[in-house]
């Protein structure tokens, strides 16, 4: 049975489960599961990932965990009882891990290996925090890694920030705005310090801040130096060499003589912490010192030098390292950092002392450089913060045993706690007499510290840290030398109780170095600790007298010497000594030290001590109170306590005589605490107070004092000591309220009244001294000088927005410091009266404040600094406090706020207030407390809102602003305020408000005001994109505050008062707040959607329903908004949420039936909604998912309530539809043209998105306006792909609108304002230049010619000089230079996931310069990477049609010239004709082969069949586009005949000309062409060319079986016998040209062509048999003449003989058609640039040819074919033959290709040099040379041979040769030509078309290349 769970609510599931079991729920391990039932081992429940799925799973599964639940039962919610860190942690990294995968997809890889890190410490972090193992400091020390992760994670992967309080997320409803937005800002700011002092920053009072004290961490790793041999002892020390004294103690370590640690517990622990080095210390020119004192022989290398077992600490080496070397180095890593130091060995003992300065200054002749690199081997680490807070941090230093070295004096900071008695002692140099002997002395000096009784004190003795103490100090040796100087400094930690009455004894020895090696006592010295004043010894050097004695002397006795004078001074106190003591001074022997004393308990200061002592000396009182002031602070905080109970104390015995100097006393000690030195001893003076103090009648003198310094404020012109006083005032009220605590305990409450008196008096005088300000606010202005002050960089601070007048007036320092001290008192006055008592004395005196803001700013900051104290204070926490003292700090703000001033601390003033009066919300009404704030606040903080939002949008850098972000930090605080305080307020509030307007006027400013900053707030965004916490919060607050304005402005400005100016100001805001982007929560995970929605509901909805309410309000008012707010709100219905889009659509229906009763049509409306969508798309603006466009149309024009089905009930139902229709074209195409703006589209398809886009504006529309604007998106486009000449076109769209008339337009676009006609002459001369760059210039003539009409009708003869030139340079550029023909390309778009635009349509495509059909394939599959590429030519099925997915359909084809005159012309250059080949087509054409019936195994040309289909375009190319759609397609078949017919046609007329321009010597020197080109007619001829169609079609049987083709046949063999007639005319010409060299090669081509005469008559003679009709055979073929005869009869043809020739059959149309030489294949490329050149015997099947080949759907069906001329002319990309996957049968020998020229000379100038008459070739030499290479060869012609084919086919390798380069009698070529080419049409009016692509196809035929 299954039982609701009580306990087990939440678990984690440990195992994943596959839901195998009936109602199973499939779970996966780390899933969080929320249980409801159980039963017998089984858990129901549902996954917290997929709520709304239930099911069951086993209770063994799970990990349950507590939890508290909430609301138990149906509808119960459950929260997990833990860290709320944990849980953030959990869903954080949950939320985490989809982002982490997607950031490997989009190939982030650094950002996913650094994230992969972090999420794998947050692990390690959750799971120490779980263990329950840690300590406070350490949970916190870890939430503060989490969080500082956490944030670093969301930062990067943009998400939103948290905001934190104590390291945990906050509940927004918990805290008031402005609090919010501080944590915020914190966060943002630096997360480590994110949120540990509740977000505040602290803005006001003096910062106290303390300074961060550094440690270095010393860690001495090796001594490499082995050379000693001896045991050592190494110190290290800090040394400041500009003061050239040592500043820390001494770390000392240890070694053996193997470079060991000599105690081996210290293996791997030698290491030191240098401490409280401050700020200032680290910019010292600090050094590491390290001293090496060896122990051992008195000589190193001299073993006679003293016996072996006599030890002498030695002095060895030293080594220095320059702090500033490697400062910047350790403060940057957060580890330690390994450095190695030489060390160097003293040249002479006696520089010892100073060897590490000589070091440092490189005085090399003092010391040796070691010979090798090696030395000390020390690491270093700079570390920072308090002791206690390093300790935390790096506890493995701490574990390693560090020895903690201190500086010689205190730090910068003295810690109450820290208690110090350390003398540091120097012995600094001795002098020695000789004694007699003949070398000087070897002097040791030991020590000893003896106490009172003559006891050696144990361990008092410290030669470093690191090493215990010692009973007994022992100097090094310095050898031979009489006057040593050691400069050793040791430590004497002496106990505080042992220090008065001990005494320091030197003693010194002789260390002989003879064999016993013994230590003679020759003298000692002696001095005490403490003088008989009770004074310590000074910090000074100090001479000590030397007295003799000898080694028999005995110490037991120490007073024997101790009465004797220890020094000089001593010896002046007690002159009379005798003579006959044991000990007699040395005269001339003295030693020197100095002392240092570092103690919090023993002082040298003499004047501390008179007044400790005052009773000794009452009569001087007066003067040690007097002298005080000059007692050294750290002398005064040690005995704080000692020198209040003294200072009360003489109080006590004389008031009224000691009183003003014990009180200026008391004012000086608690004003050295502000010192931040001493900062930390208020907590020393506050335990003093409360625990200690005993002067119960002290606040009567004390207040009596304070009166009378105040009162005596506006007479005394000097006022330092008053100021003193000033900035005591919360002390001196610690001792007032205390003492009179103590006197009323005393006395039961004695006096109460005149206490109460005092202090009414005394605040009496305190608001005199602030009055004095207002009342001299004049006088200070003109009696201060403008010298800047502390105040005014203060105010400089605090006022970002207001520039600072250079004579601004200082504030009195007396009325500052006063106003500085002031709010600290309030807690003491707490003490002794009630909160409404204290709220009243402080509202007195703020009232007395002055009240203006002109006395000068830095004033101002004091004054407002005073309040925010006040607003900080404890006081101002209880209620009835609040209510008195508000209404006087809102008047300050209020007037501050009216006059701009000093708004960071007003700002800061009114956070406070607001996160005082939110935390007392949740406990109590402040209903009376808000009502004040909307009264003085609202309207004043809305006007300063929008004064500073316009500051910001206009970015005015005034002068006292001190940086961009701090206006918007400013910004942001002001937004917070007016939040905190709209979200305080309730309807009673807002009814109040609404009630207190004097008229409408106000009330329309007071909606104007606030609907401008809330519009302002989401325009501007003030809140960065990640504070979604804070944006969400911002919204609902808009929102709520707009539901309780919305009656006011219905019940106001609606009807009669209908204000059109605050309705749209609502209406903007309205739209602005649905479309905010934080708002869209489709753009959110479906979790955080869920927390959004639970918390705030769909905002966009509320707002909906509120603007559909006020728009059903308006009435007849409707109107005033058509069609202005049709385009906002139709970007409401394009957020993606359905309720929203419901809600709208009744206002559009709305809007249409106003308008069409207005007008009778709603043409506004349509034209608006248009303008609308075009802008929201092409500005980018509107939803970011713009594909709920379509669900925007289905539900606003498709089902109920459809406005289509609104619009159908209407009158105007036809005109509704049409508009319907429209617009939903209009969509389909912004769709598109929005898909590929806005992600990384190739050029291509956003080019033809925009022409198919401009096409509708144009013709479907009819919007000029859209339709302009998108020719210059078009063209811009057209400009950015190098697309020239399709720029061009394009600007010639609009060039055609416009016409040459002076009507002035208007500015438009980049155009400025200006007449018709000048617009009209700039877009012509822009055209042209695109047409020149494009290098159409046949284009751009007619346009030159009809700017030069314009021109000349005006007699402007300058520019029409200028485009006459332009036209001239045109033609020229025509004859000259080169130009590439582009190729064409056939594309077909199949499927339903390709764009409106392409789906299912097939274009033609312009290929680009040198562009192949594999290249362009490549391109379309880049631009479609998803697309599928169709391997045939076949229409698609259905299937595929409608199939999700995208097919390519990509071939090659040829395109079909309109101009065929030109192209007929045999004068016309080539360069002119391959211009009108290519250019000005629209139809385009591709064969595919296919045999008809059986195939003929002999000659398979008999059943070849050519399917040709003709591909007719919307728009001819080049155009608007490089694409074009197809409109229609044309398919015939061409039979075998007709295709023998047409080969053989375009062979003749290719021969004809080549012929014709020998004859008349356009061509002559070199033959090489034509010789190249007879024999391929001629050779093919013999060896099968033509014989294939004589077999064909000249064989009895196909002429008896076709009498159909009767006509044709005799057509085919006239073209026969005519080609004869004319090889007959070519052979004459050859001979007479052909070089000698050459001759054999002339007789082989008569030899072949005899044999070909021969046999085309015998097959004619056979075909006669079969055709009784056929003509007799002409005389060619007739007799048996010879090939010599035929050669003597003909004389050289005339040029009528030549036109004679001429044979235009209707098939001959494309004569001059070019071949694609492309294919989709690689293995077809013609990269390789092979020749391939076959013969008709190597083809025995025709078929093989297209074998070779791919499909057509992706190659030419005749791709190893090129036109010719490209060889030479060069332009054109096609020109590629062979292929290298082409059988080895296929592959020629190359008998004939020494006809060619070596590849290193350009084959047109090797093979075709000039032929001229003087100088210039002969019109006939050109006509036949271009006649030659210009018409392409048909790829079946039978009568091509090899060496033609060689000729014919150059690699792609051979494009770039230029003609002007090779040929260069080219560059003449202009001067014979008879007339300039007129183009063939004058430009007729170029509709734009869709998006196409143009592909070529060549012919097919048998066996031609």
């Amino acid at each position: 049975m299954w039982t609701p769970t009580e306990d087990e609510k939440i678990g984690v599931v440990v195992c994943s489960f596959r839901g195998h079991v009936s109602h199973g729920l499939t779970l996966e391990l780390g899933e969080t599961v929320q249980i409801l039932e159980k039963c017998e081992g089984w858990y129901r429940g549902f996954s917290t990932k997929k709520p709304t799925i239930k099911g069951i799973f086993p209770a063994g599964y799970v990990h349950l965990k507590k939890a508290i639940v909430a609301n138990r039962g149906q509808y119960e919610t459950v929260v997990p009882l833990e860290d709320p860190i944990i849980t953030e942690v959990t869903s954080t990294l949950q939320e985490w891990s989809v982002l982490w995968k997607q950031l490997y997809v989009k190939h982030k890889v650094d950002l996913f290996y650094k994230l992969r890190h972090v999420m794998n410490e947050l692990i390690d972090l959750r799971r120490q925090l779980l263990s329950g193992h840690l300590t406070q400091d350490q949970v916190r020390e870890v939430k503060r890694h989490i969080t500082v992760r956490l944030d670093w994670g969301n930062e990067h992967l943009g998400l939103d920030l948290v905001p934190r309080k104590e390291f945990e997320m906050v509940d927004a409803d918990q805290i008031s705005v402005s609090d919010l937005y501080k944590m915020h800002l914190s966060s943002r700011h630096s997360v480590q310090q994110s949120t540990s002092q509740d977000g505040s920053r602290q803005r006001h009072g003096e910062s106290c801040r303390m300074p961060v004290p550094h440690h270095l961490f010393v860690n001495l790793k090796s001594f490499t130096y082995n050379t000693i041999g001896e045991d050592t002892d190494i110190f290290f020390s800090l040394y400041d060499l500009r003061e050239g004294k040592q500043i820390s103690e001494k770390f000392m370590v240890r070694l053996n003589k193997n470079g060991g640690p000599k105690n081996p517990e210290k293996v791997d622990r030698l290491c030191a912490l240098f401490t409280d080095l401050s700020n200032k210390d680290m910019k010292r020119d600090l050094y590491i010192v390290s001293q090496v004192i060896r122990t051992g022989r008195m000589l190193l290398n001299d073993s006679k030098k003293g016996p072996p077992h006599v030890q002498y600490r030695r002095p060895y080496g030293c080594a220095v390292l320059a702090m500033s070397d490697v400062l910047q180095t350790i403060s940057e890593l957060k580890e330690e950092k390994d450095f190695v130091l030489k060390v160097y060995t003293c040249n002479n003992e006696n520089e010892w002392y100073q060897i590490h300065e000589n070091i440092i200054r490189k005085s090399s002749t003092k010391y040796t450089a070691p010979s090798t690199n090696y030395g000390l081997i020390i690491s270093l680490q700079l570390l920072r913060g308090e002791m206690e807070q390093v300790r935390r941090e790096n506890p493995m230093i701490f574990n390693r045993g560090v020895a903690v070295t201190r500086k010689l004096g205190f730090p910068d900071v003295i810690m109450p706690g820290d208690i110090r008695n350390d003398l540091y002692l120097t012995l600094e140099r001795g002098d020695f007499e000789r004694g007699g002997k003949s070398v000087q002395k070897n002097i040791e000096v030991t020590m000893y510290v003896l106490y009172a009784d003559g006891e050696i004190l144990k361990e008092c003795i410290s030669l470093g840290s690191g090493e215990h103490s010692i009973s007994e100090y022992r100097s090094f040796v310095l050898y031979h030398n009489n006057s040593p100087r050691w400069s050793e400094v040791i430590k004497l930690p002496i106990p505080i109780d042992r220090f008065r009455g001990s005494h320091l004894r030197f003693e010194f020895r002789h260390c002989s170095t003879k064999d016993k090696g013994e230590k003679k006592l020759f003298g000692f010295a002696f001095t005490p600790l403490m003088r008989e004043d009770g004074t310590t010894l000074s910090d000074e050097s100090h001479e000590l007298y030397v007295y003799k004695c000898d080694e028999n002397t005995t110490f037991s006795n120490h007073a024997l010497y101790l009465g004797l004078p220890c020094c000089k001074d001593d010896f002046n106190g007690c002159p009379n000594i005798p003579s006959s003591l044991i000990f007699q001074r040395s005269t001339k022997e003295t030693l020197w030290i100095s002392t240092q004393l570092s103690s919090t308990k023993l002082t040298q200061n003499v004047d501390l001590l008179a007044l400790l002592k005052w009773k000794a000396h009452p009569d001087r009182v007066m003067d040690i109170l007097g002298r005080l002031r000059h007692v050294c602070g750290e002398e005064i905080v040690k005995f704080l306590q000692d020198i209040l109970d003294t200072l009360f104390s003489i109080l006590d015995d004389n008031t009224d005589k000691y009183g003003p100097l014990v009180f200026q006393s008391l004012v000086f000690i608690i004003n050295l605490l502000r010192d931040s030195k001493f900062y930390h001893f208020r907590p020393v003076m506050d335990t003093y107070i409360q625990k200690h103090f005993a002067g119960a009648l002290a606040y009567k003198e004390l207040i009596r004092c304070l009166k009378w310094y105040m009162d005596r404020s506006a007479e005394v012109v000097r006022q330092d000591h008053i100021q003193e006083a000033m900035r005591a005032l919360e002390y001196l009220f610690k001792f007032i309220v205390q003492s009179r605590i103590l006197y009323s305990r005393a006395t039961c409450g004695m006096e109460e009244d005149q206490f109460r008196a005092s202090i009414q008096e005394l605040f009496q005088s305190i608001r005199f001294v602030l009055s004095l300000d207002s009342r001299s606010s004049e006088t200070l202005i003109f009696t201060q000088g403008p010298q800047p002050t502390t105040g005014q960089a203060t105010a400089n601070q605090g006022n970002c927005l207001q520039p600072l007048s250079c004579n601004a007036p200082r504030p009195s320092p007396l009325s500052a410091a006063l106003l500085n001290s002031f709010p600290a008192i309030f807690d003491e006055l707490l003490q002794m009266f009630t909160v409404q008592e204290v709220a009243e004395f402080v509202r007195g005196t703020l009232g007395s404040m002055p009240s203006t803001v002109h006395i000068g700013q830095s004033m101002d900051v004091v004054k407002l600094q005073s309040i925010a104290r006040t607003v900080d204070s404890r006081l101002f926490s209880f209620p009835e406090s609040r209510r008195i003292l508000l209404p006087v700090v809102l008047h300050h703000i209020h007037l501050h706020l009216r006059q701009q001033k000093e708004l960071l601390i007003c700002s800061g003033i009114l956070s406070s207030i607001f996160s005082i009066i939110k935390s007392s919300s949740l406990e109590s009404s402040v209903q009376e407390e808000v009502e004040m704030m909307v009264e003085s606040l609202l309207d004043v903080l809305l006007q300063t809102l929008l004064a500073i939002m316009s500051k910001s949008q206009s970015q005015e850098a005034v002068r006292g602003q001190r940086c961009p972000q701090c206006t918007a930090e400013i910004t942001g605080e002001y937004v917070s305020c007016l939040l905190s305080l709209l979200r305080q307020m309730s309807d009673i509030h807002f009814q109040h408000l609404m009630d207190n307007f004097q008229s409408k006027e106000e009330l329309k400013e007071f909606l104007l005001k606030i609907f401008c900053v809330f519009r302002n707030l989401m325009k501007l965004s003030i809140f960065p994109r990640d504070w979604n916490v804070m944006r969400l919060l911002t919204s609902n607050i808009i929102v709520s505050t707009t539901q309780y304005l919305s009656p006011a402005l219905h019940k106001s400005f609606t009807d009669a008062d209908f204000d059109f100016k605050v309705w749209n100001s609502y209406f903007s805001l309205a739209v602005l707040f649905i479309n905010q982007p934080s708002l869209q929560l489709e753009t959110l995970t479906p979790a955080k959607r869920k927390k959004v929605f639970d918390k705030y509901g769909d905002m966009r909805v509320m707002m909906a329903y509120e603007l559909f309410s006020m728009w059903q309000n308006l009435g007849e008012n409707k109107i005033h908004f058509i069609p202005g707010m049709i385009g906002p709100f139709l970007g409401v219905t394009l957020v993606p949420q359905n309720e929203v889009r419901n809600i709208m659509i009744p206002i559009f229906h709305d809007m249409m039936d106003w308008e069409q009763r207005k007008n009778g049509n709603f043409k506004q409306v349509e034209a608006e909604l248009i303008d609308k969508l075009d802008s929201l798309v092409s500005e980018g603006k509107g939803d970011e998912n713009y594909r709920e466009l379509f669900s925007l149309l289905t539900q606003l024009f498709g089902p109920y309530p459809s406005l289509l089905e609104k619009i159908e009930q209407e009158t105007w139902r036809e005109t509704g539809i049409s508009f319907v229709t429209s617009v939903t074209r209009l969509m389909e195409r912004l769709l598109d043209y929005r898909d590929c703006m806005k992600g990384d589209e190739t050029e291509n398809k956003k080019i033809g998105c925009t022409v198919n886009l401009l096409n509708f504006y144009k013709s479907e529309i009819n919007k000029e306006e859209m339709y302009i604007r998108y020719i210059h998106k078009l063209c811009d486009m057209h400009l950015q792909a190098e697309n020239y000449t399709e720029a061009a076109f394009t600007l010639l769209l609009y060039w055609e609108l416009l016409h040459w008339e002076e009507r002035p337009l208007r500015e438009f676009l980049h155009y400025p304002a200006q007449s018709e006609w000048h617009r009209k002459e700039g877009l012509c001369r822009k055209v042209i230049h695109y047409f020149n760059k494009g290098k159409c210039w046949e284009y751009g003539i007619p346009l030159c010619r009809e700017l030069a009409f314009q021109y000349e009708s005006l007699y402007d003869y300058q520019s029409l000089s200028w485009i006459r030139k332009m036209e001239a340079a045109y033609y020229d550029n025509i004859m000259e230079q080169q130009r590439l023909e582009p190729e064409f390309f056939r594309v077909g778009f199949y499927g339903r996931k390709f764009p409106f635009f392409l789906r299912n349509k097939e274009f033609v495509c312009r290929g680009h310069d040198y562009e192949r059909l594999e290249a362009f394939q490549q391109r379309m599959l880049g631009e479609f990477p998803q697309a599928i590429a169709m391997q045939h030519p076949n229409q698609p099925d259905e299937g595929i049609l409608q199939g999700d997915a995208q097919y390519l359909q990509i071939y090659a084809v040829n395109p079909v010239p309109e101009n065929i005159d030109v192209l007929q012309m045999d004068r016309v250059p080539d360069r002119i004709k391959s211009f009108y080949r290519v250019n000005n087509v629209r139809r385009f054409r591709y064969d595919r082969p296919f045999h008809k019936g059986p195939k003929d195994r002999e000659n398979e040309f008999k059943s070849l069949w050519i399917e040709r289909t003709t591909l007719i375009l919307t728009h001819p190319l080049p155009g608007i586009s490089r694409w074009f759609e197809v409109d229609k397609r044309e398919l015939v078949e061409v039979s075998p005949l007709e295709n023998a017919i047409y080969v053989v046609e375009n062979k003749n007329q290719e021969l004809r000309t080549l012929i014709s321009q020998y004859q008349h010597k356009q061509l002559h020197g070199n033959i090489n062409l034509l010789s190249m080109c007879l024999n391929g007619v001629i050779d093919a001829a013999v060896n099968g060319g033509i014989a294939r169609y004589q077999e064909a079609f000249f064989d009895k049987e196909f002429i008896s079986s076709h009498p159909e083709d009767t006509e044709k046949i005799t057509q085919l063999k006239d073209l026969m016998q005519e080609q004869v007639h004319i090889l007959s005319v070519g052979l004459a010409i050859h001979e007479k040209l052909v070089h000698p060299e050459m001759r054999p090669l002339h007789k082989k081509l008569i030899d072949q062509f005899q044999m070909m005469r021969s046999s085309l008559c015998h097959c004619f003679y056979v075909a006669l048999q079969g055709l009784p009709g056929l003509d007799k055979l002409s005389p060619a073929c007739s007799g048996a003449s010879t090939p010599r005869g035929i050669l003597a009869t003909h004389s050289p043809m005339s040029p009528e003989s030549i036109k004679l020739l001429h044979r235009h059959s209707p098939l001959n149309v494309l004569g001059s058609v070019r071949h694609s030489s492309s294919s989709l294949s690689s293995h077809t490329s013609s990269e390789t640039g092979n020749l391939l050149i076959l013969t008709d015997s190597m083809m025995e099947h025709p078929e093989d040819l297209y074998r070779m080949q791919p499909s057509p759907s992706s190659s030419s069906l005749s791709s190893t074919h090129s036109a010719p001329s490209q060889m030479i002319n060069s332009g054109h990309g096609s020109i590629r033959v062979g292929s290298p996957s082409l059988p080895d049968r296929y592959r020629h020998n190359r008998e004939l290709l020494m006809l060619l020229p070596p590849h290193r000379d350009r084959p047109s100038s090797a093979m075709y040099p000039n032929i001229t008459e003087n100088g210039q070739p002969t019109n006939h030499q050109r006509a036949l040379y271009h006649q030659v290479i210009g018409p392409c060869k048909p790829c079946s012609d039978p009568n091509l041979s090899v060496a033609d084919k060689v000729l014919t086919a150059p690699s792609s390798w051979s494009l770039d040769s230029g003609t002007r380069d090779t040929l260069p009698f080219l560059s003449a070529h202009v001067g014979s030509v008879m007339a300039p080419p007129v183009p063939p049409r004058t430009l007729p009016p170029v509709a734009p078309a869709p998006y196409t692509c143009l592909t070529h196809q060549s012919t097919i035929g048998p066996g031609w290349q």
